[in-house]
């Protein structure tokens, strides 16, 4: 008789399960999702810009974006040969901009190595920039039909309750048992329903909170619901303390126009236009007051009018919780305009590349009735 391991899998590593594949792909072909913009084509193009813009980010939230992004570049060639600052631009707002940097360099490899046509080799995919191997397999099974295994988080999810997984599913080892169970169920055809299946059971049945178990169809399989553990399947990452950092962000106004600096290619906000900062994210414990280098940083603009402090903002990020110092600095005239700065007018703020926080607050700043 075959004894299970902690990972809920034999140890002879029998995994394979026919009826596994075809209840998710009879349920998805009746239940599951088929009317999102990015569905019904076999456009290696489209399908490769949906699956990096969900990455960690709601089907709602990526709706509005994936069709002005498309408009903008309908082909992979229109982005590979757009200018960078256009390209984030048109990302403002959707957050890990490190996505919008790869996606950009990843449709300039495909032009010049692959003339434009994505591969159907998810091992090739998987080599281009911000296409892992889920990833990888999720597009050319949705372009190409290739019969490969995605293991996003929402599987992770499914596989842990349906299989009882004890682990967190980020740990490597827990992650490459789940691998292993996700090649042994792919089956043999119908991998677009199959893939597309699993996708939509996580994000609509087998949610993080308050699954839908009753309508599910891997219910009668599932021993997460057989033993009363599906808020505890699968095991949370362990919680660390979310450090904290605070940044003395200028708002330096003059005749309708905000300075704004470019950030860095990489790091927070990676190419992004910004507020100038006064000494950048510092840690909480170690931030010191600002007054005396506020002083200093914001004579460097010019003849300062006005120095008003404006109300605090907190930004998380994945890693850190941000508090943003803003202040507003009218200046009665212009220095010379430092380098990687530039003066952008207020009342076109919504179209610059700008982080979501930053955006708001300046959008805010602009209405009538703040700014006078």
């Amino acid at each position: 008789m075959k004894r299970l391991t902690e990972f809920g899998l034999t140890e002879f590593d029998d995994l394979a399960d026919p009826t596994f594949s075809q209840a998710v792909i009879d349920w998805q072909r009746v239940h599951g999702r088929h009317s999102l913009p990015w569905q019904n084509t076999r456009d290696a193009y489209r399908v490769w810009l949906s699956e990096i813009m969900l990455q960690q980010t709601q089907v709602a939230a990526v709706l509005g974006y994936y069709a002005r992004f498309l408009e903008r570049f309908p082909t992979v060639h229109d982005l590979a040969s757009a200018p960078i600052e256009d390209v984030m631009a048109h990302w403002s707002g959707l957050g890990y901009y490190t996505r919008a940097r790869n996606l950009h360099a990843c449709a300039v490899r495909v032009v010049n190595e692959y003339g434009g046509e994505f591969p159907a080799d998810p091992a090739l995919l998987a080599d281009l920039p911000g296409i892992g191997r889920s990833t990888a397999a999720a597009i050319t099974a949705f372009s190409n039909g290739t019969r490969a295994a995605i293991l996003d988080g929402n599987v992770k999810r499914v596989f842990a309750r349906v299989f009882g997984v004890e682990g967190y599913p980020g740990e490597k080892r827990i992650e490459d048992a789940l691998w292993r169970r996700a090649d042994a169920l792919l089956p043999e055809e119908s991998m677009e329903a199959y893939t597309q299946g699993l996708m939509d059971l996580g994000a609509t049945l087998c949610t993080r909170s308050k699954p839908d178990c009753p309508r599910c169809p891997l219910q009668a399989r599932c021993v997460a619901y057989a033993t009363g553990r599906t808020e505890e399947l699968p095991v949370r990452k362990p919680k660390k303390t979310t450090p904290e950092k605070r940044a003395d962000m200028l708002v330096v106004l003059h005749d309708g126009h905000v300075l704004l600096e470019q950030r860095p290619a990489s790091g927070i906000w990676g190419g992004l236009l910004s507020l100038p900062e006064v000494d950048g994210h510092v840690g909480i414990e170690t931030a010191r007051d600002g007054g005396i280098a506020l002083a200093a940083a914001v004579q460097a603009f010019g003849e300062v009018e006005e120095v008003q402090a404006l109300l605090p903002l907190v930004h998380v990020f994945t890693h850190y919780k941000l508090h943003m110092a803003p202040h507003k600095v009218l200046l009665a005239a212009r220095a010379v305009t430092p380098e990687r700065h530039v003066w952008v007018r207020l009342d076109g703020i919504e179209d610059a590349a700008l982080p979501a926080p930053v955006k708001k607050l300046l959008i805010d700043l602009a209405r009538p009735s703040l700014f006078a």
